[in-house]
């Protein structure tokens, strides 16, 4: 995928808000029900704790609230909301128009599915409508992976989670933010993670494993390649948090020691389409990343699909 095009409207993250599911479920609490413990859990996925409750929509109303109260808008100067869920409420309508009519805003309004990647397909989408003259966008990643998750079955139980991040994206006549992305997906792989309707998530978690560093690693060279940088670039790596071993082999192949990765997966668990705005915006709140700073933001997802983004932060 190319680099963004100099000649068109660029965007840049004016505000952003972050929630997670209201109920804490640690580990101690699964190996209560599961043959599991806290112990199995760490090593394995490097998960503590999760989140659960509440739906996509309020999930998202309440990140976006956020990210709107910092921004400082106008709710009728967004022109569109863009959000990533893999978990709607309802088969139709689009849970974006329940969360837009909810916030009072008179815009678009239309849902992104990529799984776990979604956020970065969102994003890609969300810059694409500012190019095209749009002034400002409502970007959220939501997913309440609670619902569609077999609490029995503690090779997936111990992993998913419910969260949500929200961004205001603004236009501006600069480059923006985002100088380049690859967007990615393979079907044929579709069988090895996936939830029929009505039914749970099923995963073949080896496979997934084998596949998800591959892919991963692929898509952050291909951003890297068209925005003209090498990993020894980036200040901070942004992956999804799936599991703590696949950022570990995603981080090695890159290069990038885990001190420029952010992780927040031990206390998050997989939140699928929020897993990459947690974990961006919580290491922008630690001061992880300072203007000027190159930031990639990379994931996979079921389908299996594949995302990544390099961002320059605070970039006019």
């Amino acid at each position: 995928m190319p680099a963004v095009p100099s000649h068109v409207r660029g965007a840049r993250f004016i505000g952003w808000g972050t929630t997670l599911g209201h109920k804490t479920v640690t580990n101690d609490d699964l190996s209560k029900t599961l043959d599991t413990s806290d112990a199995w859990i760490r090593e394995r996925t490097g998960i503590e704790r999760r989140h659960i409750g509440g739906s996509t929509a309020e999930l998202s109303i309440a990140s976006a609230l956020q990210a709107m109260k910092m921004a400082d808008v106008d709710p009728k100067s967004i022109d569109a909301v863009v959000l990533s869920t893999t978990t709607p409420d309802r088969t139709v309508p689009a849970t974006s128009a329940t969360v837009q009519n909810a916030l009072g805003l008179s815009c678009g309004a239309f849902d992104v599915n990529a799984a776990c990647s979604g956020f970065v397909y969102a994003l890609v989408n969300a810059h694409g409508l500012i190019a095209m003259g749009a002034e400002r966008v409502l970007l959220i990643g939501t997913d309440t992976l609670a619902r569609i998750t077999d609490w029995s079955d503690r090779n997936t139980a111990v992993l998913f989670a419910d969260g949500s991040g929200a961004a205001v994206l603004d236009s501006t006549p600069g480059k923006g933010h985002l100088l380049a992305w690859d967007l990615d997906a393979d079907g044929s792989a579709e069988d090895l993670l996936y939830c029929d309707l009505g039914g749970f998530i099923k995963m073949e978690g080896k496979e997934v494993f084998r596949r998800a560093v591959r892919i991963m690693v692929d898509s952050a060279e291909k951003s890297m390649k068209a925005a003209g940088v090498t990993s020894k670039d980036l200040a901070l790596v942004v992956p999804h948090q799936a599991n703590i071993r696949i950022i570990e082999a995603a981080c090695d192949r890159l290069g990038v020691e885990k001190d420029r990765a952010a992780v927040i997966i031990n206390e998050t668990g997989n939140t699928s389409s929020a897993s990459i705005p947690l974990a961006l915006f919580d290491a922008v709140e630690k001061g992880r990343v300072k203007q000027g700073d190159l930031v990639l933001l990379v994931g996979f997802g079921a389908g299996m699909t594949a995302a990544s983004a390099i961002i320059e932060w605070g970039a006019q």
